[in-house]
């Protein structure tokens, strides 16, 4: 059998959307229980209500106060999470002229120099951002929840795990806004000045820094990028466009994560990503009103949270199985449990100043320095080697895997100064002989609604992932040669749920194969995005 020095010859990488600490593990451990633990039980927490905010709270204290949720929707619709939400979210900024709107200017709700963040700001963003959403302000009833957490029997998989295992209570993102740029901190240190997901075009033509991927290849290890079907793009690989567009066949269906983990065939690094772009299997709190502007179209399923629950129960499952003999196996291979972002759910810890990516070059969009990081997500590692209820309260980021692997793996040199400056996860195992995995616990998901299970029954409308990757999607399929509706480019361009997928199927399926559709199928696509026609509303950019 090997040894704790063979804990991470594998990697297994899950990565989750959107949710802050407090929000999804908050309430993991009570004072009670005697260990150091950056929680919210036993805390006063609350948040101030802008004086300008129409409806207040009815007790008149002002505040509103961190609660357990009370459904598994919160916060619905979802909050803002760009740069510029995230800095009145963390310092309670906000220019008046930014008040109730939806794109905002500058100067962005930018801090003061050597501003401290409060962790106060988040009431006031959801109350202005749902405004611009909806037209009208929140009751105190649908602003409260922006000041919710779960319990862990609320979510049972998550938590159960992390209390069998180790989680870090001091993980942070790596930048204060939105997906894009923290999944491309996870894989290359660094987002190549993008501040925010859009426009697309970064994404598939400026972000070219060095990836996890290339840098595994030049030192002979293997690796693969897993998606949760029936979702037909890897994120990871648009994201990294131009570095991972010509190695798409390494970018596989999650059942083939399931063959590979029962044989022992997986790959040394494995990255998984749940369904982004439909029906979230991710723990995204719902988009609803945010896609389509004026429009409250049901996106997600009730609840993303359940529904995520079940994906990570299914990756938990696949991976405590590994038994092979040879090859990976549980006792050389490490789960990582990851968030990409808190995106604007509310935690109490406030995130301090981080070095800049490239010291010579450190401004980005919005004149951004990169000086300051993101606030905390969940992170929780899995291993036979890890004891049980492990805290662990150091600092991190999410570039401290890549210096971990840099490190275990004699990777080289750091990517970045951000990776550089981040503190590996290898002191984690601590066990000179492996639990047995048929002694770990196993956590039971709440049950699942028929919308989660049953594709057909689901709302097929994009996410806003695919809702900022769609204008790349159709350049991608133009310059692939495909036929699409003149419509696509019109301002007038009907963006239906069906629509929507179907561009972004019938442009993915020539580039990740695997993921793609059948040849019957993909005519059907290709025939009914000819049909479309140009009335209705106009999606947001």
């Amino acid at each position: 059998m090997s040894s704790k020095d063979n804990a991470m010859d594998h990697v297994v990488f899950v990565m989750f959307e959107n949710r802050s600490f407090d929000n999804l593990l908050g309430h993991l451990y009570a004072p009670e229980d005697g260990k150091q633990f950056e929680g919210v039980i036993g805390k006063e927490l609350s948040n101030p209500v802008p004086a300008w905010a129409q409806h207040q709270p009815p007790d008149g204290s002002g505040v509103v106060t961190y609660e357990v949720a009370t459904d598994m929707d919160s916060p619905n619709p979802d909050p803002g999470e760009e740069w510029f939400h995230t800095n009145t979210q963390l310092f309670g900024t906000m220019d008046g002229h930014n008040r109730f709107k939806y794109e905002v200017t500058a100067p962005y709700n930018v801090p003061p120099a050597g501003a401290e963040p409060t962790m106060d700001g988040f009431v006031q963003d959801y109350i202005s951002f749902v405004t611009a959403e909806t037209g009208k302000q929140p009751t105190y009833e649908d602003y409260r929840k922006i000041m919710v957490g779960y319990t862990p029997e609320q979510v049972p998989v998550l938590n159960g795990i992390a209390k069998d295992f180790g989680v870090f209570d001091h993980w942070f993102c790596e930048v204060p806004s939105q997906t894009f740029m923290n999944r491309s901190f996870w894989t290359a240190a660094t987002s190549c000045g993008g501040v925010v997901n859009a426009p697309a075009s970064h994404w598939f033509k400026d972000n070219i820094a060095e990836t996890i991927f290339d840098r595994l290849e030049s030192k002979g290890k293997t690796w693969k990028i897993y998606v949760r079907e029936p979702d037909p793009i890897s994120f990871t690989a648009i994201i990294h466009w131009p570095r991972l567009k010509n190695r798409l066949d390494n970018v596989r269906p999650f059942s083939e994560f399931k063959e590979d983990a029962a044989n022992g065939t997986l790959p040394d690094f494995c990255l998984i990503e749940p369904n982004l772009i439909v029906g979230h299997g991710d723990y995204h709190p719902p988009a609803a009103h945010a896609l389509v502007e004026g429009q409250d179209i049901p996106v997600d399923p009730p609840s993303s949270i359940m529904s995520g629950e079940a994906f990570l129960d299914e990756v938990y499952s696949a991976y405590k199985a590994m038994r092979s003999e040879t090859g990976a196996n549980v006792f050389n291979t490490t789960l990582l449990i990851g968030w990409d972002e808190p995106g604007g759910t509310y935690d109490h810890v406030a995130p301090g100043a981080v070095p800049p990516p490239d010291a010579a070059a450190p401004a980005g969009q919005f004149g951004f320095t990169f000086d300051r990081s993101g606030y905390r997500v969940p992170a929780v590692v899995v291993s036979p080697w890890v004891a049980q209820g492990e805290v662990f309260n150091a600092e991190h980021r999410h570039t401290s895997l890549l210096a971990t692997l840099r490190k275990l793996w004699d990777l080289g040199e750091p990517f970045t100064e951000r990776d550089k400056a981040a503190a590996p996860i290898d002191y984690v195992f601590t066990l000179d002989t492996p639990r047995d995995p048929d002694t770990w616990a196993q956590p039971v998901a709440q049950p699942l609604t028929p919308e989660h299970i049953e594709w057909e029954t689901l709302h097929r409308q994009l996410s806003g992932l695919g809702q900022a990757a769609l204008p790349g999607l159709i350049q991608l399929a133009k310059d692939k040669g495909l036929q699409l509706p003149p419509e696509v480019e019109s301002p007038d361009f009907k963006l239906t749920p069906q629509l929507a997928w179907d561009v972004a199927r019938l442009a993915m399926a020539h580039y990740f194969r695997a993921l793609g559709p059948d040849e019957q199928e993909l005519a059907t696509i290709q025939k009914r995005v000819l049909d479309a026609t140009n009335t209705g509303v106009k999606p947001k950019s």
